[in-house]
């Protein structure tokens, strides 16, 4: 539908303010415009910039015009994917998942397919049921910064395995030489591979006092392993922002 200049100028200046707008008509002629926004939850900025210390990529996959899009994503300091229709974000998502492991973060029943689709996918807790079982884990309290505690644990999880691994197989290789050789006695071996298990389960329990990092702006992560090189991407759509 073509509008008269008046509320075409309308249109563009809600749209660049962030504003979702539909046009009212009465037979097929143009009255005036609605203007809806989206606002971003209250924490999305500080969850954005935590992502981006941890060494994760945010892209905003959204389903409303560029223009409106550019408005939400300028102001989270985020790239963003405009104009998408379920089987576009699809695309994204595998393009994205060609340059490393991406997350896909919704709620609505339009991201389900993104969801499944990703090496990851977190669905926020009051989201549609088709969004929650397609998710592998859920936020439930609503926070866009659980995501980014979510990637601390993740990580503080991965160097906890990767440490009971050492431990148990280093130990376990010790006492092997040292027995065949004669070096230690068997029962020694079996205490040796008893302690090794008492240590990594204590270890293990470590996880249980994790606590997320209260991030003030500054790179200092608690229980966060060091990013990998190729950089993971969080894709989410406007209304997980």
């Amino acid at each position: 539908m073509t509008l008269p200049p008046a509320l075409e100028a309308a249109r563009v200046r809600l749209e660049e303010a962030g504003k979702t707008v539909a046009v009212v008509t009465v037979s097929r002629a143009a009255l005036g415009l609605l203007a809806l926004r989206d606002e971003p939850r209250p924490d999305a900025a500080e969850g954005v910039a935590r992502l981006r210390r941890l060494g994760v990529e945010a892209v905003m996959l959204t389903g409303d015009n560029p223009r409106t899009g550019a408005a939400i994503g300028g102001a989270l300091g985020v790239e963003v994917k405009a104009s998408l229709l379920p089987a576009d974000k699809l695309r994204e998502i595998a393009a994205l998942k060609e340059r490393g492991p991406v997350v896909m973060v919704g709620d609505g029943i339009n991201d389900a397919p993104a969801l499944a689709a990703a090496t990851a996918g977190v669905a926020m807790g009051s989201g549609t049921e088709v969004a929650l079982e397609a998710a592998d884990a859920a936020l439930l309290r609503e926070r866009v910064s659980g995501v980014a505690d979510l990637v601390e644990l993740s990580r503080a999880t991965l160097t906890n395995v990767k440490q009971n691994m050492a431990v148990a197989v280093g130990l376990k290789l010790v006492f092997l030489v040292t027995t065949i050789t004669g070096t230690t006695g068997l029962w020694l071996a079996i205490l040796a591979d008893t302690g090794a298990t008492v240590l990594v389960t204590l270890n293990a329990l470590r996880l249980l006092a994790w606590r997320p990092s209260v991030d003030s702006g500054s790179d200092t992560r608690h229980g966060a392993g060091t990013a990998p090189a190729t950089r993971p991407a969080l894709a989410s759509p406007q209304r997980a922002n």
